[in-house]
């Protein structure tokens, strides 16, 4: 088997995510361009998106990834929003757009069309972290959008199953497929309750990071292969395993976490890119398969359906929102007044992505009567432009929506203030436990050993503090950003005598690696890295 491809596509694709990062494009949509624009240049392999790759391989580590960096917390306190758009949503398009389908293209079978609704129903998990990320949305729309992500392919794919078995002529009832789905639902959230407390025992108790770190890498995957053997939703356990595990991280040691936070950054920047310039990638074999219908009839189909995607989307969104406080007392008094900037962002912010053309590449070719499946070239043409339409226009003018509308971000100095003060609590705390300990005579230190350590913690509490003083007038940093600085000033002079030393023979390179080591901590000690561009 030649790995080149892959190489190239991996490179690639890294390339133009970090090439992006330099320009107000998201990354996401600057891969799918490249790859739409690749996808006919000579010499380029042929990328055809595998359901049996990319359900299994691919979308258990992106769903771990985003589930293990969500708030739970956040995510039960608004259940009901997400629910209401990761299954109400979700099967109302699929039957929305189905029936829409079903009554446009003649001649297309009813069951045919549900599947088409159903595999372009759930907004693309990847792509709605990496678009709320970019524009700095209201922290609770990113935490419904996000919500809605992790939970609506389960949906999608549970109903895909029940509706594609009843298009291939398998003969299954309504009732049955509710019981599937509901089984499918159940089973993946009893797998992850199931799974999630051994596996947190074993990343608890075992003792060397890179056995938890490859743990770490494994969990998603056998999370997912768990459930599918059972016939649950793979989704469902892979979700339900990282939130507990991302719940309880702080009892985990802080090498695994260092590592896992750097290790798992990785591989979705990675599979993020990748996935993005597969879509892309796509064009070719979808236009190639269009067969009896002409360009021009299935571009009109396709722009029927992503104005129903859209349209449908809104339908389900304002009634959703605003009707349970209407009708719930409760829910008005609980709740604060939710104004409609907001479920306009939501409705808008429905990107389709991998998991739609993953499923859609998934048909079979013929039914259990060895016919073949009605119009399958056209749901995949269909599902393709309703992913890049999503994608580019919705994508390309969320930002610009945000914008428009002016909504409240987070506020930064209400955020170091809270900060501020939670750093003020425990190192109260931390200094009435080092004053106990070092009243002990077993504790005893030299002074300046044990006035470095009340130091250290001084420090601490002053630094959140000191991001909110006044900035130096000739550098424009606040205090604690010129105390980083001079820090890491000093240790690139302490590393470059190390480096010197070793070229000069006087340390081996052993010693090196360990001198080199505690600068490495010591400099993430004091220097606090600002967070990145999204990744993917």
């Amino acid at each position: 088997m030649d790995a080149l491809p892959l190489v190239a596509l991996v490179a690639a694709s890294a390339a133009i995510a970090g090439a992006a990062r330099r320009t107000p494009v998201p990354a996401p949509l600057m891969l799918v361009a490249v790859g739409l624009l690749a996808s006919y240049l000579p010499g380029i392999p042929t990328y055809t998106l595998d359901a049996h790759i990319v359900l299994p391989l691919l979308l258990p580590p992106l769903l771990y990834t985003a589930a293990v960096d969500s708030s739970y917390l956040d995510l039960r306190a608004n259940v009901r929003p997400i629910a209401l758009l990761s299954v109400g949503y979700v099967l109302f398009a699929t039957f929305a757009v189905g029936w829409l389908a079903y009554w446009m293209v003649p001649d297309l079978p009813l069951t045919a069309a549900l599947v088409l609704g159903a595999v372009i129903a759930p907004p693309d998990a990847v792509t709605a972290a990496a678009i709320a990320r970019r524009v700095g949305l209201p922290s609770r729309v990113t935490t419904i959008l996000q919500g809605e992500s992790l939970v609506n392919d389960a949906t999608a794919i549970t109903a895909y199953k029940v509706v594609l078995a009843a298009a291939v002529g398998e003969g299954v009832s309504w009732g049955a497929g509710i019981a599937e789905f509901l089984v499918a639902a159940v089973g993946g959230v009893g797998v992850g309750l199931v799974l999630m407390v051994p596996l947190h025992w074993l990343r608890t108790h075992l003792k060397e990071p890179l056995l938890q770190n490859t743990l770490s890498l494994l969990i998603p995957f056998v999370a997912y292969a768990a459930a599918e053997r059972v016939h649950a939703s793979g989704v469902l356990a892979v979700v339900v395993v990282a939130l507990y595990l991302g719940h309880r991280a702080w009892q985990v040691d802080f090498a695994t976490r260092l590592q896992e936070a750097a290790v798992w950054k990785m591989v979705a920047f990675i599979l993020e890119s990748a996935v993005f310039a597969l879509i892309g990638l796509q064009l070719p074999f979808v236009l190639k398969g269009l067969g009896a219908y002409a360009v021009g009839q299935a571009l009109w189909y396709a722009v029927a359906v992503f104005l129903a995607v859209v349209v449908v989307r809104f339908i389900w969104v304002y009634p959703s929102t605003y009707l349970p406080a209407l009708l719930s007392k409760r829910i008005r008094e609980r709740e604060p007044a939710i104004a409609w900037t907001s479920p306009l962002i939501v409705g808008w912010a429905g990107m389709r992505g991998v998991v739609s053309l993953a499923i859609a590449f998934s048909i079979p070719l013929v039914t259990t009567a060895g016919e073949d499946f009605p119009a399958r070239n056209l749901v995949l043409f269909l599902t393709f432009t309703t992913v890049i339409g999503t994608l580019v226009i919705q994508g390309l003018t969320l930002p610009l929506l945000v914008r428009i509308l002016k909504l409240p971000g987070r506020d930064p100095k209400v955020e170091t203030l809270a900060e501020a003060q939670a750093q003020s609590e425990a190192s109260a705390a931390a200094d009435a436990r080092l004053e106990e300990l070092l009243a002990d005579p077993r504790n005893r230190l030299p002074e300046p050993l044990a006035e470095r350590l009340r130091n250290v913690l001084e420090r601490r509490r002053n630094s959140v503090w000191e991001r909110l003083g006044a900035a130096n007038p000739l550098t424009g940093e606040s205090a604690d950003d010129t105390y980083r600085r001079l820090a890491r000033e000093m240790i690139d002079a302490e590393r470059t005598v190390f480096v010197r030393l070793r070229d000069e023979r006087r340390i081996d390179d052993e010693m090196l690696r360990n001198l080199l080591r505690r600068l490495d901590l010591e400099e993430a000690a004091a220097y606090r890295e600002e967070s990145e561009a999204p990744q993917g």
